[in-house]
């Protein structure tokens, strides 16, 4: 499947790039052809081109830059640095890449759902399993708009550029109840996880249809929904086998691929189609050319002590002076700190990343420097890093867009903001989560019903911030909490190298500013409402 479902024809891929018409953002020749529409492969390869719209790792990794979780410090990546610092209008190029790609995916899955059924020899159920992987895409497509957006036209059919600068925007509520009705229907179509074979991972399952569905209804906070749609995915193979996969640090390296975790991902192939965006992430001495993003001082200060107490909490033993020791494991899994030990796992080699000005003994390449290709917050980044890498770090991972564990944690959060967290909720899923990183205090695993439902909650908040650092869902998260107004207000720190004189030691990394008057919502794209009058405007812009 990897090697087929993203190695598209020349002739596919020129039709796509060959588009500029806005909406009608993709071909009106080859596919629309009656000639073309002869065979499952041609099908299969219009498919392949809709799964490889879906999303990109730029994206996947940069998303956390727009958050407080990471800063862009070189350049504006995906429209990071702009989006963080909130200086940015309807013009910012990553309004109308968002727009652009997002619709050009949606005109693929529709351009395929209406030609398929021309295909005379094929077989009905790999038919049927075709357009609900297309619908999937379609509903998955629209979901990713109307959550940057608000309010963005709804297309079930393919338009012409006549019609595309014309459109209206059709309300948010329409929107998403397509999505919900999309999801619902494929679930019933698509095939288990289990019932793929090899050759076919990597396809849109029910499972994964499930868990969008779960997404969807978390961030408009039904929470009845969200649970009952979980529990369709947890401890039960009704719809599909899942559990988290033993090791944290293991569950993102290449040979554990398609793990019991992953429910859905984007697929790449090492040499054929990989990703590069750990050249700029990694530290310079493992290889990378300089640092466009770092974690945050305050992505750091999130991860627990491993007694389970927060660092500034009465009896947690944090000592600011050492602050990297007896740390939730998964800080070490993620982020990379002044005096790490950097493994190659294959090779077993390590090396210590001296990152503290005037720190090496011998090769400073690492360390922090105002101005220069090191990190500008004092930190590097670990998950995600593929020792089977090529030149210039370039990965074949998949990365991975839902896992297991993010079922678990909209889980705990629904029945907790329904008051019904009780120790069998806990036990499955922040106790199996903080027992899969490492903790084994008991303090830090067992549940204490003396807590509020306000004390769960930022324990939940917190365990998925830590959890899923640096996989691109902060942003969503503290838009959707209505926090973003709190955390992207003032400055986004790195670690205790910067002037004492000056909070406390921490660097100042980044100045950010979030209008909650109107940076909830993206602008539509000025591009798009100069072409389509009718087009209108979100509040604010």
């Amino acid at each position: 499947m990897k090697k087929t479902k993203y190695l598209l024809s020349g002739v596919l891929g020129l039709l796509l790039l060959a588009s500029c018409e806005k909406l009608d953002l993709a071909p009106e020749n080859q596919f629309t052809d009656l000639t073309y529409w002869t065979s499952a492969a041609k099908a299969q390869a219009m498919l392949n081109t809709a799964y490889s719209q879906m999303f990109s790792s730029q994206n996947f990794f940069y998303n956390e830059a727009t958050s407080d979780n990471a800063y862009n410090g070189r350049g504006d990546t995906a429209g990071a640095a702009s989006l963080a610092a909130g200086n940015y209008d309807s013009s910012l190029g990553r309004f109308e890449q968002e727009w652009k790609d997002r619709y050009s995916g949606i005109k693929s899955c529709n351009i395929l759902l209406e030609n398929i059924d021309r295909i005379t020899d094929m077989d009905e159920n790999l038919r049927n399993r075709m357009k609900a992987e297309t619908r999937f895409i379609r509903a998955f497509q629209h979901f990713q708009l109307m959550t940057w957006f608000g309010d963005v036209p709804l297309l079930k059919s393919d338009i012409s550029i006549e019609e595309a600068q014309a459109i209206s925007r059709t309300p948010r509520a329409e929107v998403l109840q397509f999505v919900l009705d999309e999801l619902d229907d494929v679930e019933a179509i698509l095939p288990k996880n289990t019932e793929y074979s090899t050759d076919e991972r990597g396809k849109v399952t029910r499972g994964a249809a499930i868990a969008l569905k779960a997404r969807v209804l978390l961030y408009e906070g039904r929470w009845e929904e969200v649970a009952i749609t979980c529990e369709k995915l947890i401890n039960t193979d009704a719809n599909g086998t899942y559990a988290l996969f033993p090791s944290y640090s293991g569950l993102f390296l290449p040979e554990n691929q398609y793990s019991s975790e992953d429910i859905l991902s984007l697929q790449y192939v090492p040499v054929d189609r990989t990703w590069g965006e750990f050249f700029d992430f990694a530290p310079l001495s493992a290889g990378s050319r300089l640092n466009a993003m770092a974690a945050t001082q305050e992505l750091v200060d999130a991860y627990l002590m491993i007694n389970g107490k927060a660092i500034k909490e009465t009896g947690s033993g944090y000592d600011e002076n050492d602050p990297y020791v007896n740390r939730d494991p998964r800080l070490t899994n993620t982020i990379v700190y002044d005096g790490y030990e950097w493994k190659e796992p294959a090779t077993g080699d390590v090396h210590t990343i001296y990152i503290k000005p005037g720190s090496s003994p011998d090769n400073p390449v690492d360390e922090y420097s105002p101005g220069s290709s090191a990190t500008p917050t004092g930190y590097y980044l670990r998950k995600y890093y593929d020792p089977n890498h090529e030149t210039g770090l370039a990965s074949g991972l998949n990365l991975m867009l839902i896992r297991y564990a993010d079922v678990l944690l909209m889980y705990a959060e629904a029945k907790n903001e329904l008051g019904q967290l009780n120790q069998d909720v806990w036990d499955k899923t922040i106790k199996a989560l903080r027992s899969r990183a490492g903790f084994t205090d008991a303090p830090a695993l067992n549940y204490d019903g003396s807590l509020s439902q306000a004390d769960f909650r930022t324990i939940i908040r917190n365990e998925r911030r830590v959890e899923l650092a640096m996989e691109g869902l902060r942003i969503f998260d503290i838009r959707r909490w209505k926090t973003a107004e709190t955390v992207l207000n003032g400055w986004a720190h790195g670690a205790r190298f910067g002037p004492s004189s000056q909070d406390n030691g921490y660097i100042r990394a980044n100045l950010r500013s979030f209008d909650p008057s109107k940076h909830y919502l993206w602008p539509i794209p000025r591009d798009e409402r100069q072409i389509n009058p009718n087009l209108t405007q979100n509040p604010g812009w």
